[in-house]
């Protein structure tokens, strides 16, 4: 690649030279411009070192998403992905990816080898918009998989890497609301022991080498300037590649957070909280970091760590060394969506489907013995994509794929949705598809006078106002694309701004004789009304349009959907109902869930089918749980699939007709009710009671659920020891499994732990190992787990490590979180929390309870606790106070001229009194005062409890003598 001489001149071209080395010699060549020009993912090009622009970044959540047409392999959603439980194929998964990446970019640079992925964001809330991105709501489950995943992605050679995995959103973003301003509000316990834990083994396990910052703030901080990039990527988890804030966040610190007045400045601190490279335009970041830099912001050393950390994957990639030295560099376009990575897919999508209910063992059904099947529903014959996925290479719907399985038996199909027809109010003309013309779409126009000649129209109703419009003349949908026109244009409902939705404003009926004609105002997909022109042709309007008949529209039943789903019902043997979502409708990057329940019309299309036949099965395709009320037992038999890639079809029909047995479980809670959720923007899973750990109600199907075909019986668990001591011990468990039933059938046996003594509130259960195990009918399997004590480790406020605390704990080995076959008590000889002092500066957020606050920034470290709602307090246990304490100190600030008060009480909330302090304004919440005052004497063991009223923060306090 290099010439000798220029290998002589130039040592960062010398192979045998250490990377570091060879960064370290390529930094210091490059000019300040270079180095600017260096920032920004998209990387200018330095000729004279041999530098290529280079992009960073791309998309692969469950596939690579390629440029200009190209098709990659695409598997099940990462939520279905997470339902398999399996580790090993998760590395496989990861590695055909990165063979796919490589020879994508083999065969041209422009596509990228650094993705963003995995999505590790914990999914303690099934309301958050991306929940089918991440893998549930576990961080041992979410860690191992996406550890797997990246190792098989980056490969496994010792000196290359096949692509580079970059993880995100780091840290504390599972809401889409107020993403780009809000802070998660997330105290020392939540961020060690659940938030931190599922990003962990990505690095120490999994060696990713790059990770993805959120928009979100962290206790009002936001999250691409937050210490922990610093202190526990970078010096705990030691990261060896670069870190990079999500895209626009540059602008988005300036713009929403309103953290700063200048691009310069949000560059200068984000680069100096340890960012490496920042994601936005590219013009807009080499001007704010040279700006930086003159305004002395930033120096030329800052540059230098964080294009080290950014250039050295360069180099791990092999994109500096000649190309018959990286294997990588000889991977072939032909295995791009090749027949064996098909086959990976398919297995994949196999590996998902979740069991939820088989009464009377209803499935699998024989198809032998099954005369005929009617396949009914919306998403009957549908191939979804999902979000951040790209063109399938091919796609077998479920329709197809139980056709093809059933041969020449009979298999109807009906969508269930209602045929109509739209008749324009201003003119009295019902809507039509005209011919596009030239250079132009099919644009939709009320010109047909009578309704024989009108355009069919298959509506669906996603629910929560989002409907979709097919046109049955051209087979296109209805979109808005451009904001201008309605057109029939769209192959399918996707996009950023999802323009082929429509709402609809019922108004009073034009005909109250007859149901089927009701009129509607329509609206776009960002509610601006949709009029009737002049000329007959239907447009965006302006707002103005909502106050006049111009957007009225009738709409006539043509066919009724839920008759022709009845009809065909019962006229098979077998009823196949196929329900569940669009995955960028009611819930996707930006948009979270408006409910947790099915779309009615779906819910209506259940009953209907099952009233007309008993042998009704519903196979729920979705992105997230639902509740499922009474449909819950309506049906005898209910399975979960996510929307699962080119193979679904194949693998769903596989399952139902016993070809393959589902074994799939659970990676979220599916709760009841959505009652059973406090607020979406609660992030502390203790108090609120979220995910399978703390949640203490009865929901519809628990964390880990998932039926087989086959019963398993669980039986003689050995430990190998029943006392473990100190942290570095480890116990080793063994038990049998046996397929008692007659289909052979994975399993997938999970292992909990819980504390039953402790000085805190602990989990209920903590999942802490797993594994995806074949056992073939009739047969039995001995599975071993390893569990070393560190595992029952807890986040110790007090000294702010970790702890593995001295007592009994139970070992429980189930199907489920909530079906436990095998169970048994172990004692730890480990530490006893020591009484804690508050004779030394102590944060106040390393409380040990609270209520009524929150977690604010304060710069000059740590956090501030702040009231909600102006009134709130946090407790400190085991407090032992030396005799003769008399004297409390805290720094705190306000922003209100009208200040606050803190309040320490003992013992009770409303104990004694010891001190009463006015918090005076300090101009700015960020101006932080100390303040103290002479208190009651105290001495020994005590419960203390501070209380916060009005505009006060504070940010930590002391007792002395």
């Amino acid at each position: 690649m290099w010439p000798l001489t220029l290998q002589m001149k130039y040592p960062y071209l010398d192979t045998s030279l250490t990377i570091d080395e060879r960064v370290s010699d390529l930094v210091s060549r490059l000019t300040l411009d270079e180095k600017i020009s260096l920032m920004p993912t998209h990387q200018a090009a330095v000729p004279r070192l041999g530098l290529e622009e280079v992009g960073v970044g791309g998309e692969a959540a469950h596939g690579i998403v390629t440029r200009g047409g190209t098709a990659a392999t695409v598997f099940p959603q990462p939520i279905g992905l997470a339902n398999t439980w399996n580790t090993e194929l998760m590395q496989r998964i990861g590695s055909i990816m990165g063979d796919e990446a490589r020879a994508l970019n083999n065969n041209d640079g422009r596509h990228g080898l650094m993705r963003w992925a995995p999505t590790i964001d914990m999914e303690r809330d099934p309301r958050w918009g991306r929940n089918e991105e991440a893998y549930g709501e576990d961080p041992h489950l979410t860690g191992k998989l996406a550890a797997s995943l990246i190792r098989g992605m980056q490969g496994d050679h010792e000196k290359y890497v096949k692509m580079v995995a970059s993880p995100k959103h780091f840290y504390g973003n599972n809401n889409e609301v107020g993403r780009l301003d809000g802070s998660s509000s997330i105290d020392p316990r939540n961020r060690r022991e659940y938030y931190l834990k599922a990003f962990e083994p990505a690095f120490t396990e999994g060696g990713a080498l790059s990770i993805m910052t959120a928009y979100n703030e962290i206790n009002g901080t936001p999250a691409l300037e937050h210490a922990d990039i610093r202190g526990v990527l970078k010096g705990e988890w030691g990261l060896r590649g670069f870190t990079v804030c999500d895209g626009g966040d540059l602008s988005q610190t300036v713009d929403f957070h309103k953290r700063y007045e200048t691009h310069a400045e949000s560059a200068a601190a984000a680069i100096k909280a340890g960012i490496d490279t920042l994601t936005d335009d590219a013009k807009l970041v080499c001007g704010a970091v040279r700006e930086a830099l003159q305004r002395q912001l930033l120096t030329e050393a800052d540059l230098d760590e964080a294009l080290t950390n950014m250039l050295r994957v360069r180099f791990m990639l092999g994109m500096m060394d000649p190309a018959e030295d990286n294997p990588y560099k000889s991977i072939p376009m032909s295995v791009v969506a090749s027949k064996e990575h098909g086959e990976a897919a398919l297995q994949a999508a196999r590996e998902s489907i979740v069991l939820l209910r088989n009464e009377n063992n209803l499935l699998p059904l024989s198809a032998e013995q099954l005369d005929s099947a009617a396949v009914i529903g919306p998403l009957a014959d549908e191939m979804f994509r999902g979000w951040y996925c790209g063109e399938l290479p091919y796609a077998i719907s479920p329709f197809a794929g139980i056709q093809a399985r059933l041969g020449s038996k009979t298999v109807s199909k009906t969508d269930g949705l209602d045929r109509i027809a739209w008749r324009s109010v201003r003119n009295g003309q019902f809507l039509k598809v005209q011919a596009a013309a030239e250079g132009g779409k099919p644009s939709v126009v009320a010109a047909s006078a009578d309704l024989k000649d009108a355009e069919i129209f298959a509506h669906n109703d996603w629910g929560w106002n989002a409907n979709t419009f097919f046109a049955a003349s051209n087979s296109k949908y209805v979109s808005t694309e451009g904001d201008q026109q309605a057109t029939a244009s769209a192959d399918e409902v996707f996009g950023w701004f999802v323009k082929e939705s429509f709402q609809l404003v019922p108004q009073e009926n034009s005909s109250a004789e007859d149901a089927d004609k009701s009129v509607y105002r329509m609206l776009s997909w960002n509610g601006l009304p949709i009029v009737t022109g002049d000329n007959g042709e239907l447009s965006v309007g302006a707002r103005e349009a909502e106050l006049t008949s111009d957007s009225l529209y009738e709409r006539v039943v043509l066919q009724d959907g839920l008759e022709e789903a009845a009809k065909a019902a019962a006229q098979a043997s077998a009823a196949i109902v196929f329900v569940g979502n669009n995955p960028v409708l009611n819930g996707k990057e930006e948009i979270d869930r408006y409910g947790l329940e099915l779309p009615p019309s779906q819910q209506r299309l259940i009953r209907s089918a099952a009233a007309a036949n008993p042998n009704t099965i519903v196979v729920i395709v979705g992105s997230y749980p639902y509740t499922l009320g009474d449909l819950a037992e309506l049906v005898k038999a209910i399975v979960y699939m996510p929307h699962g890639g080119q193979e679904a079809g194949t693998a769903i029909a596989e399952a139902l007709f016993g070809d393959y047995a589902p074994a799939g479980r659970l990676p979220m809670t599916w709760y009841a009710s959505e009652s059973q959720l406090p607020s979406i923007l609660e992030y502390d899973i203790r108090k609120g009671k979220r995910t399978y750990q703390y949640f203490d109600g009865e929901p519809l199907y628990p964390f880990g659920f998932g039926l087989t075909y086959s019963p398993f019986v669980y039986s003689d668990l050995a430990l190998s020891s029943t006392m473990l001591r100190g942290d570095a011990d480890v116990l080793e468990l063994s038990f049998t499994i046996n397929n008692v039933g007659s289909i052979s059938s994975d399993e997938i046996p999970q292992l909990y732990i819980r504390a039953e003594q402790s000085s805190v509130e602990r989990p209920i259960k903590q999942l802490r190992g797993f594994a995806r195990v074949r056992v073939e009918a009739g047969a039995s399997q001995r599975i071993t787990f390893r569990l070393p004590a560190s595992e029952l480790a807890f986040w110790d406020v007090s000294r702010e490590r970790y702890c593995v605390e001295s007592g009994e704990y139970s070992i429980m080995i189930g199907r489920s979180s909530a079906d436990i076959r095998l169970s048994a008590r172990i004692q730890v000889e480990g530490e006893t929390v020591p009484l804690r002092s508050l004779s030394a500066w102590t944060w106040a957020e390393n409380y040990n309870e609270y209520e009524s606050v929150r977690l604010e920034e304060c710069r000059e470290g740590g956090t501030a606790v702040a009231p909600v709602d102006g009134a709130g307090w946090i407790r400190f246990d085991h407090v032992d106070f030396e005799a003769g304490t008399s004297f409390f100190e805290a720094k705190v600030s306000s922003g209100d001229p009208k200040g606050g008060i803190i309040t320490v009480r003992l013992d009770a909330i409303d104990g004694q009194v010891a001190a009463v302090y006015p918090v005076a304004s300090t101009g700015e919440w960020h101006n932080w005062a100390a303040i103290g005052s002479s208190i009651v004497s105290i001495s020994g063991q005590h419960t203390v409890f501070v209380q916060l009223e009005g505009a006060v923060r504070l940010n930590r306090l002391r007792f002395q003598v």
